[in-house]
């Protein structure tokens, strides 16, 4: 009862990230059936092309056997493993390009559908394959009903075709019983080919529709919910709440820095309550003044406070402290077009130097 709901809730496609995953897994969508449209296709070229020289061969062997027996040897086991060796090779011969051929339709069907990929977690056992409740769920489940279906067209489909394949080959076969018995292999061997050849063409109609649909099932059961979408999300960028803590960290890291500056300050020009920016510059040294500080409001007011501590020159300067405030960077020289007002400010703290001595 849970796992509907549950199923309805997955309404968003699945993102990149998921679909990765998936294919990391080795959870990747698969038609069972264009692996056996592959044997049959592989079965088809084996009976055109090597099946007639390969019984021909084997059958011509086997004959020699049967007609002279005597002519083999068998007096100890020596003569008996070269007797098995001789009919094992024969057949060897016969059978293993069959076999090579079937194996490599079969490896094409699968990498032809998805790029070959090594994981060993697919190895791993899992007891969901001998739990008999998800077994069951497995057989009555949606997939199984799809399963039974695609079963029954196929059965219903081969039995159709291989009645009416041997209806049409019916006259050659009651000929064969009066006729030649060594045209009897050719005549097996051309029913077979057709045989097998009108299955292949009436079960291609059942590939394709089950390649859509291994896609199609495959997405479905990749669709997300809102919250595993917005989970992913934090994962992929960052949790909000965390990202904000980090920020008011660094502001925090770099507010204390700046007060830390504001006693090595030549000035400070503020608003009287709103903006504070510190300067500092030394004649000789630098080669224009230096944003060591500044801020807005409370840090202003800050600022200020540290400033007169130290005995740093507080300048109020409304216009001049808002305009430079959007305008300048801590740790960087003022833009050019502040040199002029700034030089005048210092001009100014200087001249009044040689007159505060004297007093």
């Amino acid at each position: 009862m849970a796992e509907g709901p549950d199923k309805e809730s997955k309404t968003e496609e699945p993102t990149e990230k998921k679909i990765r995953d998936s294919v990391e897994k080795g959870k990747v969508p698969v038609s069972r059936e264009a692996s056996i449209f592959a044997t049959m296709i592989a079965l088809l070229i084996v009976l055109g092309f090597l099946a007639a020289d390969g019984v021909r061969s084997l059958a011509t062997m086997l004959s020699r056997l049967i007609d002279d027996p005597s002519g083999f040897r068998l007096r100890n086991g020596a003569d008996a493993v070269e007797f098995i060796a001789v009919i094992g090779m024969g057949s060897a011969r016969f059978l293993a390009p069959i076999f090579i051929v079937l194996a490599v339709a079969g490896l094409a069907a699968s990498f032809l559908q998805n790029a070959p990929r090594l994981v060993p977690e697919r190895l791993k056992p899992e007891l969901s394959r001998i739990s008999i409740a998800q077994g069951w769920g497995r057989i009555f489940g949606a997939q199984g009903r799809v399963e039974f279906g695609k079963s029954a067209f196929k059965f219903c489909a081969i039995s159709i075709v291989v009645m009416i394949v041997l209806r049409a080959e019916e006259a050659g076969a009651v000929n064969a019983m009066f006729g030649d018995p060594a045209a009897v292999p050719e005549l097996i061997l051309t029913a077979a080919m057709r045989l097998v050849s009108t299955i292949c063409i009436a079960t291609i109609v059942l590939v394709a529709l089950d390649l859509v649909w291994a896609r199609f099932h495959w997405r479905r059961e990749l669709r997300m919910t809102r919250q595993e979408l917005k989970d992913e999300f934090k994962q992929a960028e960052g949790d909000p709440l965390v990202k904000s803590r980090l920020r008011s960290l660094a502001r925090d890291r770099a507010r204390k820095s700046m007060l830390a500056a504001v006693p090595r300050a030549t000035l400070v020009i503020a608003n009287p309550t709103h903006y504070a920016i510190a300067l500092k510059y030394k004649h000789g040294e630098d080669a224009a003044p230096t944003v060591l500080a500044k801020g807005q409001d409370l840090v202003a007011l800050k600022i200020r406070e540290v400033a007169e501590k130290n005995r740093v020159p507080v300048v109020e300067d409304k216009a001049l402290a808002r305009s430079m405030y959007d305008a300048v960077h801590v740790d960087r020289v003022i833009p050019q077009e502040f040199f002029r007002p700034v030089a005048e400010i210092i001009y100014f703290l200087h001249s009044r130097k040689p007159a505060a001595r004297s007093g």
